[in-house]
């Protein structure tokens, strides 16, 4: 049995090879002659799979170890009878912890979150954890899901436009749909953008043909939008460097690049395989993940605002600054920076040490994710 699996996947190595031939390549170059023998496939965004890929070939299953699926024609696949898996959810942690460090940036640039208003486009596993960012900083949260709302008589619903009209910042965590009843592509664009309450932040780290970046830059530039944050772009890896200067911070999508969203990718990705080809490994996870030097955090007594407590505190364990400069740096080593990025552990595993009797402070810690001592 052979499977084919990008080379960027962390932890696969290995894990397979007792039960199949396994050939690692890298993701963007996998060819329809790399998988014409194959029976299994493992990527990640950066391969396409559609018919110009495995027409003709022998594959029976593919699965990518990330949470999008808008790189694989499922319709496609499901017409020739090859079964496929994404990992849904699976960095929506990852994710929570960027946008935490994004909303520590914007503290420390005096914009105090702090009663303001955060719209949340998109409210799966990734979106609903972001809410509870916002509430650990204080800020009132609306959710835009038309999909749940549909199928959830209770879910609360606000309309798009009129998020866009209430919300101080609007951040965008759905899948790239260009079709259907509620096609995503271009959720921003010359319409939407006039419903924006001037000055207002924008967040994108779902993918980047959800934000028209020609609007986007039209609403910096009018003042409709304030500050923009982008981990997802039009045409990446090759970005638009004028975009980039005009952000307040950018990043190449590496927001679901913590090290426990990866094993979690990974972890789906086999336990697939293994169902499909019945290798035993249908509960395999890495056995242990990498730790940093010290994991324990404390809050000092010094007398300053809640938020910026929290922002110390995410800093300590991401700070989006420096992975906003390694791009800025040099726009054009995306695919670089991205495959070479550094140990990046999630809110779970730190733990923190919070001062008797500072209830609202603990419950905040708790909304992000560490282990309060």
């Amino acid at each position: 049995m052979l499977i084919v699996a990008d080379d960027k996947i962390p932890f696969l190595k290995g894990v397979l090879e007792p039960h199949a031939r396994v050939v690692y390549i890298p993701g963007i170059d996998i060819g329809p002659e790399d998988v014409k023998n194959a029976d299994g496939l493992i990527i990640r965004t950066r391969t396409k799979v559609d018919s110009s890929l495995l027409k003709g070939s022998s594959v029976k299953a593919v699965v990518s170890s990330t949470i999008g699926t808008d790189h694989m024609d499922i319709p496609w696949l499901e017409e020739n009878n090859i079964a496929w898996a994404n990992a849904p959810g699976c960095n929506s942690g990852s994710v929570k912890q960027y946008i935490a460090s994004v909303f520590a940036s914007l503290e420390e640039n005096y914009y105090p979150l702090r009663g303001k208003t955060l719209g949340v486009v998109g409210v799966g596993n990734v979106g609903s954890k972001v809410a509870k960012v916002g509430e650990a900083f204080g800020m009132k949260v609306l959710l835009n899901d038309p999909p749940r709302a549909a199928d959830e008589t209770d879910f609360p619903n606000v309309d798009l436009n009129v998020l866009l009209q209430l919300s101080d910042v609007v951040t965008f965590h759905v899948p790239l749909t260009c079709e259907g009843e509620y096609p995503t592509q271009y959720l921003l664009n010359d319409t939407t953008l006039l419903m924006m309450k001037r000055g207002s932040v924008l967040i994108n780290t779902s993918r980047g043909e959800v934000v028209e970046q020609r609007v986007l830059m039209k609403g910096i530039s009018s003042g409709l939008i304030d500050r923009a944050i982008l981990d997802v772009w039009e045409n990446e890896p090759d970005i638009s460097r004028d975009m980039l200067d005009r952000l307040m911070l950018g990043t190449p999508h590496i927001a679901g690049y913590s090290v426990d969203g990866k094993a979690n990718g990974t972890s789906a990705a086999v336990q697939f395989m293994s169902r499909r080809f019945g290798f035993g490994l249908d509960n395999w996870k890495p056995s242990e993940l990498p730790l940093l030097d010290n994991m324990s955090l404390s809050v000092s007594d010094v007398d300053e605002r809640l938020n910026l407590k929290l922002a110390k505190a995410v800093f300590s364990t991401y700070d989006v600054r420096v992975d906003a400069k390694r791009l800025a740096e040099d726009p054009g080593n995306f695919e670089a920076i991205r495959g070479h990025y550094p140990i990046r552990r999630e809110f779970p595993a730190w733990t923190i040490r919070v001062p008797e009797g500072n209830d609202e402070l603990k419950k905040s810690f708790e909304l992000l994710g560490f282990q309060v001592v």
